[in-house]
């Protein structure tokens, strides 16, 4: 497999500085921090998420849009208690433990 160019190394770096708890970046979001221009984040984003190195976790109401801007965060497994879908892997893990104990 091929090494991740610099824009998708950029614009990884930029989800995982950007990502709370409460708040994703969003696709301008990821462009300006990653300091890439948004055509050619567009289409990384698109690509990374097709790939599951990026995923969509919620919508947002923005003021410069009339539609919804999707959020992204990483989707490797090292941010499991840190993303904004945190709380699905603490229901999985509690479903996990009550399978075992019973």
């Amino acid at each position: 497999m091929r090494p991740a160019g610099e824009v998708r190394q950029a614009l990884l770096q930029a989800a995982a500085d950007l990502t709370t708890p409460d708040r994703a970046p969003t696709l301008g979001e990821l462009a300006e921090h990653a300091q890439v221009g948004y055509a050619h984040a567009r289409w990384s984003v698109q690509n990374m998420a097709r790939a599951g190195a990026l995923r969509i976790v919620r919508t947002r109401r923005v003021a410069y849009r009339n539609r919804p801007v999707a959020e992204y965060v990483l989707a490797d497994r090292t941010q499991q208690g840190q993303g904004a879908g945190a709380g699905h892997f603490a229901l999985q893990a509690a479903v996990r433990a009550w399978g075992v104990a019973a």
